[in-house]
């Protein structure tokens, strides 16, 4: 395993190697899976893994994607369809925000939250989530 020496206060050290391994690691997989999930809805392409799946319908040209069977986001040729999926958790936040910046056209800070309510950012309007919001 390699350890990153960090410096606080003047003084080198490594970080406790257990923390850092599991922060690293998670930090790692939910950007490959939401490389893999971005990959797949650009390709047309159904995939599945872990939690989160792509399905792709030939006959109305979209993907759908789901988190824990859960649908959260539709995309289509000009426009993203977004759901909390019946949670607002930080992972379905984290594939809102990796599909958004990957397909959407518009100004946005995407999905956040503020004070326990999430908002969304559409050409620089924020307004409360609503589940079903289409970016076009």
């Amino acid at each position: 395993m390699t350890v990153e020496v960090v410096a606080q206060g003047g003084l080198q050290f490594p970080p406790d190697p257990v923390l850092y391994t599991q922060v690293k690691q998670t930090t790692s997989n939910m950007r490959k899976i939401e490389q893999q999930m971005n990959e797949a809805v650009a390709n047309n392409k159904s995939w599945t893994n872990a939690n989160t799946s792509v399905t792709y319908c030939p006959e109305s040209d979209e993907s759908r994607v789901y988190l824990h069977g859960n649908h959260i986001a539709t995309v289509g040729d000009n426009f993203l369809q977004v759901f909390d999926g019946g949670w607002q958790s930080n992972t379905t936040k984290s594939r809102l925000n990796a599909l958004i910046n990957r397909f959407c056209n518009a100004v946005t800070d995407g999905v956040y939250q503020r004070q326990h309510v999430w908002y969304l950012s559409d050409n620089k309007v924020e307004r409360e989530f609503e589940n079903g919001y289409i970016f076009a």
